[in-house]
């Protein structure tokens, strides 16, 4: 299982995971941050990013806020890795 920081960007035009804020993998949605229509969002949006069900990604902490932990098990080091890179 890896432990991994998230930032949300809520509302985005073009849907995607990948790249690097401040250490954390940026997570792009187009649900808007409203009644954690962007936190459902985003937590799909990691378990496809990292081939896992969406039920095994768990949110570790930052329900309300832009930086989210979360965990994913299954993924690993070089997962997160291609991911930041891209």
């Amino acid at each position: 299982m890896v432990r991994i920081t998230v930032w949300v960007h809520p509302g985005s035009s073009r849907p995607r995971v990948g790249g690097d804020h401040g250490g954390a993998l940026v997570v792009r949605v187009s649900p808007r941050a409203v009644d954690g229509q962007a936190t459902a969002a985003t937590l799909a949006a990691v378990a496809d990013a990292f081939g896992v069900r969406r039920s095994a990604v768990t949110l570790f902490s930052g329900a309300t806020s832009r930086t989210k932990i979360v965990d994913v098990p299954g993924a690993g080091p070089a997962d997160l890795a291609r991911l930041l890179a891209s």
